[in-house]
């Protein structure tokens, strides 16, 4: 039990480590040409930073608004749909025969981006939800994904430039560390007695796995719409549902930390979506790669 309590006491110093390492990796495998792809292919950047920084978090507020949800999970909702895509989105495009320089940028911008938007959109979806005396700590947000996110990736780039030959090598042991960690706070969490599936409910289960599918569907069928070319929608659709969670379980140690001893069982579900979502994001992540890898030819 010693053990458990030990995660306790450093939730936050675990969920730090896990996307530090995350961004490292992910930086290693970028260089300044992935931004400028941006400039040259503005239609598809555009439909999908639009879908991804006002689409998603409008999914969000429906859901929210939809009066049925604990806290916990309208505010575990709120961080999933106010961070970015990550990495894994990336490899899924790389599968998917995707457009992959238009996934790295996407997943690039919308990183720089969400210093700005992810506490804008935490405090408009779930300012409601905590008690009258809390104030949405944006500037302490804001600090932490600049510190923990984008300066991180700033450093994986450097490593990449001075280091080409070692970089690959390096970002697969930043990701591997980071997906480690994950498993240990998964681990730690439960041993804690955290993550109690019974408490969090079947319903509430249904409404994380409503949520994502409706994500997908918007990044499947509005590309499509709009005729965006199917290299471009593979991007676009995995980039909207495989979100960046390790960010999601940083902003939850720090808004909602975990006390040895306290029961805690609004933070406690705010953790479980989370770690939900990133469970269920991966299984329709790779149903996406099936399904755009028969559309599309080998690169």
């Amino acid at each position: 039990m010693d053990l458990f309590d030990a995660y306790v006491r450093h939730e936050y110093a675990f969920a730090a480590t896990q996307l530090i390492l995350a961004m490292l990796g992910m930086g290693a495998t970028l260089t300044l040409s992935d931004f400028r792809d941006v400039a040259r292919t503005p239609r598809s950047v555009s439909i999908g930073l639009v879908l991804q920084l006002i689409g998603v978090p409008l999914i969000a507020a429906a859901f929210i608004a939809w009066g049925s949800l604990g806290v916990g999970v309208a505010i575990g909702l709120a961080l999933c749909a106010a961070i970015p895509g990550g990495t894994v989105s990336n490899i899924f495009t790389y599968f998917a025969r995707g457009h992959i320089a238009l996934s790295i940028s996407l997943t690039a911008v919308a990183t720089l981006a969400c210093l700005v938007t992810t506490p804008i959109v935490l405090g408009l979806l779930i300012a409601h939800h905590m008690p009258a005396d809390f104030r949405m700590p944006a500037g302490r947000i804001a600090t932490e994904i600049g510190l923990c996110l984008l300066l991180p990736l700033a450093l994986g780039m450097l490593i990449l430039r001075v280091f080409p030959e070692q970089a690959a090598r390096f970002s697969k042991l930043c990701i591997r560390g980071s997906l480690l960690t994950i498993v240990l706070i998964v681990i730690g969490a439960a041993g804690a007695g955290r993550l109690d599936m019974e408490a969090f409910g079947l319903a509430n289960l249904g409404i994380v796995a409503g949520f994502i599918t409706v994500i997908t569907l918007l990044g499947w069928l509005t590309p499509r719409l709009l005729a965006v070319p199917t290299a471009d929608r593979a991007a676009i659709a995995i980039e909207l549902s495989v979100r960046n969670t390790n960010l999601g379980l940083l902003i939850k140690a720090s808004l909602f930390p975990a006390v040895v001893g306290v029961n805690d069982p609004v933070g406690d579900q705010v953790l479980f979506t989370v770690l939900l979502y990133g469970a269920l994001m991966l299984l329709i992540g790779g149903f996406q790669v099936g399904a755009f890898r028969r559309r599309l030819p080998a690169q």
